[in-house]
Parts: structure tokens; sequence; C-alpha cells
């Protein structure tokens, strides 16, 4: 039986959990094994929707933030070097004892060497690709990201969300392909930040747009870059978004990746929400790498599909009268 890098800690390299008091547990993605934590006593930290409903539905307290104070915490290291950083500088401010697991892929060795110099390392061992150590003290207070970060055209991010230091060039060809006009009712589905919705609403005509955003973190971001009455914000899970009426046109660049692989299942996953959230006559506008094969999907799910833009790396896709209506 294989055990994961949490469980050998405990079990077999000396890591002494504290026997009372809450444990934080920053960023798990679905599927991390948690079983050497308690889980009455295990918290959640987890601002991307799949994953913290999926925690919470197995009895875990899920939160998008912590609260107060921890007997301990562990990070679970994103790819993002600046959200990793944020994610040790925040649990060190409200736990003791941190521990940090990560694969050495997603550079989890020079946060080790990193943390070394700063902190009281108690324990490490390698498994899987991957590296866990555990610390106390140290400050780590310049690892916190700021409250925001500013890009070109005044948009506000923040470290770990997509595209968080610069407009995404796919998003800004979709952009520019768009229609004059969209519709009265339009959703954006996966809407990061909020750049695509910001030029939605300058379209003709637009009376409603939902923006629809797993990232709770990015959705605050959006909440800030899209001041406009007509915007309606969502933490939900747009595979499964259900906006209670027929919507005319639906925008989006779809996620594509699960850590660090690619999943085009995903994107076929969005396609088939928005043919079931549109009108009759209602018409998808999408950009993908031009390498992804959405071209059967979107087949199967809408009558008229076409090409209508892109390069070498990137297409513009439209398809209008969904085939699979029923919401």
């Amino acid at each position: 039986m294989s055990h994961s890098r949490l469980s050998l800690a405990v079990d077999e390299h000396g890591l002494a959990l504290p026997s009372e008091g809450h444990i934080a547990v920053f960023a798990p993605r679905v599927g991390y094994d948690l079983s050497a934590l308690p889980r009455d006593r295990s918290t959640i930290i987890q601002p991307l929707k799949p994953d913290h409903d999926a925690f919470a539905q197995v009895g875990y307290r899920a939160e998008v933030m912590e609260q107060g104070s921890y007997a301990a915490a562990l990070v679970v290291l994103p790819r993002a070097k600046a959200l990793a950083r944020d994610l040790i500088a925040r649990a060190c401010a409200v736990a003791p004892l941190v521990i940090v697991d990560g694969q050495k892929t997603d550079g989890v060795d020079s946060l080790y060497k990193e943390c070394r110099k700063r902190a009281d390392v108690h324990g490490a061992f390698t498994k899987a690709h991957g590296r866990l150590f555990w610390f106390e003290g140290g400050d780590f207070a310049d690892w916190k990201a700021g409250e925001t970060t500013e890009i070109a055209g005044g948009f506000t991010t923040r470290p770990g969300v997509f595209s968080a230091d610069a407009v995404d060039p796919a998003s800004a060809m979709l952009v520019e392909a768009l229609p004059a006009k969209l519709g009265r009712v339009v959703a954006d589905l996966g809407a990061g930040w909020g750049f695509l919705s910001s030029h939605i609403l300058r379209r003709d005509g637009v009376e409603v747009l939902h923006l629809v955003e797993a990232d709770h973190t990015a959705l605050d971001c959006a909440e800030a870059n899209v001041a406009d009455v007509r915007a309606q914000f969502h933490w939900a899970d747009a595979t499964n978004f259900k906006p209670g009426h027929r919507v005319d046109t639906v925008v989006m660049n779809p996620p594509f990746h699960t850590g660090r692989k690619a999943e085009p299942d995903l994107g076929k996953s969005f396609i088939h929400a928005a043919a079931k959230m549109l009108a009759p006559s209602g018409q998808l506008w999408m950009v993908a790498n031009r390498h992804l094969p959405y071209e059967a999907t979107l087949r199967e799910a809408f009558k008229e599909v076409e090409d209508v833009a892109g390069d070498t790396r990137f297409k513009v896709l439209k398809a209008q009268r969904p085939s699979r209506t029923r919401g």
C-alpha cells in the first residue's frame, strides 16, 4: 500500500501534529490525501469552488480565507511561485508550526532552501518527485502578496489568478473578434478577473451579464474591475452553472489545465454547459489554443460552427443554434 508524504511524515519521519486545536490546510486540490489529519480539527482554506465544495461534502470545514489562529498549518504548494510564497507567509502568520508539501516541478526544493535560511526547519524528506518539510518561527512577512496588483489598462489582479501579470493574448484576440451586438443577456464562463466582461459591457444592447468564475480570488478582482450594475457575479463551477433563464450569448476562454496536465475535457464541459443555457437562437464565442480538439464537441452541441479568427497559437470559434437546449 502506498502512503502520501504527509502520512509518512507523521508515521515514520517524526512530524508531531498538535494534540488539540485546529489545523489549517491551505490550497489542497481534490484527491490530496489528508488521512493523517484529524478531520474534525482540520479547516480547508480553498478559494476554488469545485475543490472547496468537494472537501465540504465529505465533512471538512471549508473556508475561502483563514480565520483567526490555528495550532498548525499545512501548505499544499500551487504552481505559481508568488502564490506559494504568499500561502507560506499567511500560514506563518496564523500558526506556530507550518508544514509544506509540494512537487519538485512546482519549486518545492528552492522554497525549502529559502525557508531553511529564515526558520528552524525540524524535518524534511523527499518521495515521489516531491518534498515535504516542516518548520517553526521565521519572518516571512515580505513573502505576503500585496492586496492587489495593477496591470496595463488599470485592471486589478492578485497573485495566483489566471493571467495575473498581463492581459491574456487569447482573450485579447477574442475581444477583437466579438461582434458589436451580443444580445440582451450574456454569460462569461470562467470570467477570471473580468477582462472579457469589461469589453462585453461596451457592446450595444447588453442588459445583463453573468460573470461565472470558480476562483473566489479572481471573482473578487472582477468585482473591482467591472463596476457596472448590469453585472451579476457568481462564485460557481461553470460546467454546472444554471442562470435560471436562457441567455443570448456565451463568451468564454475556458481553462484547459489541471495542475500541469492538459485536460481538454474541461473545455468540452464548458461547451456543453454553454449549449444548455443558451436560447434556441443563441450563440457561443470562444477562444482556445490552436491544437485543442474542440470542433467535434462543438458540432455535437451546435448546428452551426465556424472558425472566425486566429493565428498559429490561438483560434476563435463561433457556434450558433444549440442542439441541446434543455437546462
